[in-house]
Formats: C-alpha cells, structure tokens, sequence
C-alpha cells in the first residue's frame, strides 16, 4: 500500500457510495460507458460459471423491449440470445420466461424500470425463475435515475448492473458523453470484477489499487474515465440521500405530468402510470398520413429538440419522453402546448408536418444515405452539391 492521493479516496468513496445507493457488495469503475458496462457483466457472468465448470450454459435471455446493445452484448460474448416476450401490462411475460428457462439459461438481462418507462411488477419472482434455474440476474442501469433512493437493484434479486454515471449522476439522459460505466454487483460475482480496484491500507488515509483474484482482467486503459468519477462523486455529495430520491421522485412525477396532459392526443404505450419516462404513440385520430417522425420534425419549428422516436421497437409508432428532473413545469407546458398545436395540425393541415421542420438550417436530411455513404471531412463544393440535391 502507498500513501493515498486524492483521486484514489475519491475513487473509494465513490465505490462505496454506489454500492450503498444499489444495494450491492462490490464496485468497479474501470467501463468507459453503459455498453461497455454490459459487456463486462456479461463476461462477469460467463467467468463465474466456468469457475463452477458449468460449461453448459449457453444462454442469455433478453425481453423484447430490451436496449439494442442487450442482445448486441450477450451475441459479443458467445451466447446465443434467446427473446422473451412483454405481456399487455408492459412487463415480461411469466409464461413466457418459465417456457424459455431451462439448464442452458447463463442469465437474464432486464432494465427495471423497462424501456417502456415502466417498473417490472414482478421483478422479484423474475429474479427467483433465474436463479432457480441457475442463472444469473443483470441489471441494466440505464434507467437507474427513476427509482434512486427509492429501491434498490441488489434487493430486487439482480446480481450484477452497470450505473451510467455520466447520466444518472451528472447530466439528464441525452446530455452526451463521455461516458462511464461503472458496475456495481453481489459478493460472488467480486472476485471477477475488472481492476484497478480500491481499497483501503493498514495505515489511516492510505489507499492502494489491486486486481481482484479472479477477474476478467482491464476493461479500459488507466483507472476509468476519472473525469466523470469525479462529476458523479461531487453530484453525490452535493445532493447527498435525500437529494438523490428528490431527483427520481421529481423524473417521475415530470414524466407522469406529460403523460397525463398529452394521453388524449397521443396515446400511451401502455395505460399505467409511468416512471421517468412516457411513451406515448403518435397516431393521432383523424390525421391521415402523420406519423411519428413528421411530429418530432415539427417540434423543431416550435424550438424543441424532438424525443426519442421508434423506440422502444414493440411500440408502434413510440414517441419517448422522458423530461428528466431538471426541467421546470414552465417548459414542460410550452413542450405540451406545442405538442397540441401539432395535433391540431396534423388533422387540419396535414402537410405542415410532413414538410416540417420549416425554420431550420437544413430540412429533412437522408438518414439511409447519411448511414451508407457518411462524410467524415467537411467539403464546401462536395456539400454545396448536396445541398442542391
């Protein structure tokens, strides 16, 4: 052990903070982004079944409303993804997960509250199907703003969960990078953690790193991303407990005030009271031909940046909003009026949306061509030209 720097207490301070605020053993702040942080708990998972030679557990099973990067990560690390169903309340479907379980099932994968803004009614009966089969849970965090201070994801029944700390613990989702995904999980899946790890030395205000006995080894170059470590320590300590449930507590009832002033219009996903996030549909009765994209379109001429659209994937034409705690009900109200007006819009004078954005520097760009033929340096003739087009 050596004579602590500020950044390693801090960095022991800040595992421990999340350890409490999730109700797990053990923290690793070394992922540089909730992907990452996906990717590390499932290589977490596959270690600690080897380690008990369970070599058969080929298996990760994953909701249909899951993130994208769920079935991404768990086909990265060689299992074979297996889709469960989402019954007519938003959760996951309980037939559905007894049919699919089975001695090949390695581990579930499951953001709680979901990605259609709702919280799992029978989260804990989902976490003992798993684990009774065998399997371990993991926790997407991505989430993780809507229930802090609230309940806890290692007293719900996961095993392993990655906090976007550059979302939950610093900057309202959709702020950007850069990222950090620490991951946080049970005292039997530690020993398989990424390091450096911190801990504390025999003298008072020493500190050392160390790799855990057996882990999965680094996941990112020096100690994480250190400068969100440090945003997330400082946003913790500011706020401190009570601050933090405010803040869920405040996400949730901004969601809920949206979904309620708009569901007559748009209509939810699923009629329940939602969590941080409302998803609504765009299909507004009487308008002919409007869809979801010509309403986030038309939110630019009235100054808003449009939500979330298409997603989740089982909600036809979505339209995700998620308000966050830090809008004020002054623009949550401008946000909900203009929303009416394009209601409005969309039945008296359909072509407005379908042409939107009209005030704008550029209008509707080529999503398919801008994906296959992306330009990565700035042209003058080459985007004059295109402009022209």
């Amino acid at each position: 052990m050596r004579r602590c720097r500020r950044g390693a207490a801090l960095m022991f301070e800040l595992q421990n903070y999340l350890a409490e605020i999730s109700g797990f053993d053990a923290v690793s702040l070394q992922p540089a982004a909730g992907a990452q942080g996906e990717f590390t708990g499932i290589l977490v998972f596959r270690a600690y079944h080897l380690s008990r030679d369970d070599t058969d557990r080929t298996e990760i099973l994953v909701p249909d409303a899951a993130h994208g990067t769920n079935p991404a990560t768990a086909a990265m690390a060689g299992y074979t993804v297996v889709e469960l169903k989402s019954d007519e309340r938003g959760n996951v479907d309980m037939d559905d997960l007894k049919r699919k379980l089975s001695p090949r099932t390695a581990g579930m994968m499951l953001t709680n509250p979901n990605t259609v803004g709702l919280f799992e009614e029978q989260i804990v009966e989902v976490a003992r199907l798993v684990h009774a089969a065998g399997g371990l849970m993991y926790g997407d965090g991505a989430n993780f703003n809507a229930i802090l201070g609230i309940v806890k994801p290692g007293e719900m029944g996961f095993d392993f969960m990655h906090y976007n700390l550059h979302k939950t613990f610093t900057t309202p989702h959709g702020g950007g990078g850069p990222g950090s995904g620490a991951v946080g999980c049970t005292a039997a899946l530690a020993p398989f953690l990424p390091g450096p790890r911190v801990r504390e030395g025999q003298q008072p205000g020493t500190y050392g790193f160390f790799m855990p006995e057996q882990s999965i080894g680094r996941v990112k170059a020096f100690h994480g991303n250190f400068g969100m470590l440090v945003r997330a320590w400082t946003y913790i300590r500011t706020l401190g407990e009570a601050g933090l449930r405010e803040v869920s507590e405040i996400a949730v009832l901004n969601a809920n005030y949206i979904r309620t002033q708009l569901d007559a219009l748009y209509p939810p996903a699923i009629d329940r009271i939602c969590m941080h996030e409302s998803v609504l549909r765009g299909q507004i009765a009487g308008a002919q031909g409007v869809r979801t994209l010509d309403i986030a379109k038309r939110l630019i001429d009235f100054g808003f940046h449009p939500p979330t659209v298409y997603f989740p994937l089982i909600v036809p034409e979505a339209l995700m909003i998620e308000p966050t705690e830090t809008e004020s009900k002054r623009n949550m109200d401008r946000f909900i009026e203009a929303l009416r007006t394009i209601a409005r819009e969309a039945v008296e004078t359909p072509e407005l949306l379908h042409n939107a954005p009209h005030n704008a520097p550029t209008r509707r760009l080529d999503e398919v061509r801008a994906a296959r033929k992306p330009i990565l340096r700035y042209d003058r003739e080459k985007f004059a030209e295109m402009m022209a087009e």
